[in-house]
């Protein structure tokens, strides 16, 4: 078969689902694969990534990644476990950030499963890593920065071009540029895509034109609260006054800058009072560092604070805890404070030792500053869970349990809809993925009823032609 006579995709994660973003394309003989990220969540979705590879790695010419949170990028390491040696597409801040991601992420799987053994909690005999750090490290060597705008060869006759998206530092939409049957085509996945009017990145840039959407579908139902950071001060200064403790559960990457951001804000404005911010995340320091590197991707506002000499992504009284022994210390520490720490649904790292440690306490507040993803520890504790299983062990829920998805670096679904509002003509079709079912179903019908698209819902493992 001629190499580009046929062309088709499927959805092999992010599909029915928020997490485990794969999407296979196949164009002629060749595929690729863009977004290669692990599922977080219930125990059928994280089976799913000791499963056999679904993916022919023998036809697979290429990678591309839309942004490094591991939900898109985690499962890398697995296919390179498996012997995948190709090249992976990525932007420069991306493929900065993967270099810190992906061996914390190969090292979490190897001391939890350290930590099973020792305490004999597994039930597989002996606990295994999903992969090793020497399997990260591999594949942080087929990383192939790719400016936004620039167009390169991904396979023969594919062309892909990253465009802004906002959602984190480096992330991008994908399009895909090609040929069927004599006729110009384009696919394009927009990723995650961030908000708009948010601290420290630049807006979503316009989307252009696509033959084929993938458009994803996070808060697809719902819109973000516009009072976010009026409820983060009233609970800074609750937890001030009665000499609490705040634990706030934060992705390293994207939350946890925002959130640095905004409570200095406040407090060079006065609306807090200055308490410690133990900020308990290497890879969150190390990703602080980044974004403070990245400059062409700052708004305005961030610019000019940069301009004065000054980090803006640091409270006044912060604490950096990098050595397990200084994160351990802050289990002694009596408030006021707050702990910033990952991962931000609760789902492994630091933060597991600081909730089994507060989440008895009626003086502490746990904070989730962002989507929990069915199945999680972080969407148990939304839901009014009385006790939770942290590190083996069953611990009683007593600390305040609060929620504020306008931390969250996904779009809602007014500003899903103002990106879409930026393509000069409908798409072909537009296949809604990267939400759970009531959140696609729902950007899928307001999408048909505003912009008269064609849309359908992506259902895991499904198969569409591209003609």
């Amino acid at each position: 078969m001629a190499n580009g006579s046929m062309a088709s995709l499927q959805f092999l994660g992010a599909a029915g689902g928020v997490t485990g973003s794969k999407f296979l394309f196949s164009y002629g003989d060749d595929q690729l694969l863009i977004d290669c990220g692990l599922f977080h969540g219930l125990k059928e979705l994280r089976q799913r990534n000791w499963a056999q590879v679904p993916i022919d790695l023998q036809r697979l010419r290429a990678v591309i990644l839309t942004h490094a949170h591991i939900d898109h990028s985690g499962y890398l390491p697995r296919i390179v476990s498996k012997g995948y040696r190709g090249p992976v597409f990525a932007t420069p801040a991306t493929c900065d950030l993967l270099r810190v991601m992906l061996p914390d992420a190969a090292h979490l799987q190897e001391e939890e499963a350290r930590y099973a053994n020792q305490k004999g909690y597994s039930k597989h005999a002996p606990a295994l890593p999903l992969y090793t750090v020497e399997d990260a490290e591999q594949s942080l060597k087929l990383l192939r920065p790719t400016k936004v705008g620039e167009s390169v060869e991904v396979i023969k006759g594919v062309l892909l071009e990253f465009g802004r998206v906002g959602h984190i530092l480096g992330a991008g939409s994908a399009r895909l540029s090609f040929e069927v049957n004599g006729q110009k085509r384009t696919l394009v996945d927009s990723g995650d895509l961030g908000g708009y009017d948010r601290p420290i990145l630049k807006d979503p840039e316009p989307a252009g034109t696509a033959d084929w959407l993938l458009i994803e579908s996070t808060y697809g139902n719902r819109l973000h609260a516009r009072d976010s950071e009026i409820e983060l001060r009233d609970l800074i200064k609750e937890t001030a006054q009665r000499r609490g403790c705040l634990v706030i559960t934060a992705f390293a990457i994207g939350r946890t800058q925002d959130l640095l951001y905004t409570i200095r804000k406040m407090e060079d404005q006065g609306e807090i009072p200055l308490i410690p911010v133990h900020v308990d995340s290497p890879m969150g320091l190390e990703a602080t560092e980044i974004y403070g590197r990245h400059t062409d991707e700052h708004n305005f506002e961030m610019a000019k604070l940069r301009d004065q000499e000054r980090c803006p992504i640091s409270s006044r009284h912060m604490v950096i805890d990098k050595t397990p022994e200084q994160s351990k210390s802050i289990n002694s520490l009596k408030g006021p404070l707050i702990i910033i720490s990952a991962s931000g649904m609760a789902t492994g790292g630091r933060v597991l030792h600081h909730l089994k440690r507060r989440l008895p306490n009626l003086d502490t507040t746990v904070l989730l500053a962002g989507y929990q993803a069915e199945g999680t520890r972080g969407r148990l504790l939304q839901d009014g869970a009385k006790e939770v299983k942290l590190l083996g062990e069953v611990v009683p829920v007593r600390a305040q349990i609060k929620v504020l998805d306008g931390f969250s670096a996904h779009a809602d679904q007014g500003e899903i809809l103002r990106w879409l509002g930026t393509f000069k003509k409908a798409p072909r079709m537009t296949y809604i993925v990267h939400g759970e079912p009531p959140a696609a179903t729902a950007l899928a019908d307001v999408i048909r009823e505003r912009l008269k698209w064609k849309v359908e819902v992506a259902k895991y493992q499904q198969k569409v032609a591209l003609a």
